[in-house]
């Protein structure tokens, strides 16, 4: 458990303070995440009389960030 203090005036006014840059300077910074998925299922019923065949998929997706 941790317990919280307050400052003392001396160590209150060593405090550093930097401003942050311009809401516009930040904005310029774009995050671009192409997400590719891909399906893909095969089911060959061939030379076969009132039969059935299934297919299942998976589904593999992709996702590269800068």
């Amino acid at each position: 458990m941790t317990t919280s203090t307050a400052l003392l005036p001396g160590e209150l006014d060593a405090e550093v303070l930097e401003l942050l840059p311009a809401r516009e300077t930040l904005c310029i910074n774009i995050n671009v995440a192409p997400v590719v998925a891909v399906n893909l299922s095969f089911a060959i019923n061939a030379g076969t009389i009132n039969s059935v065949a299934n297919s299942a998929a998976v589904q593999e997706l992709l996702v590269l960030q800068h």
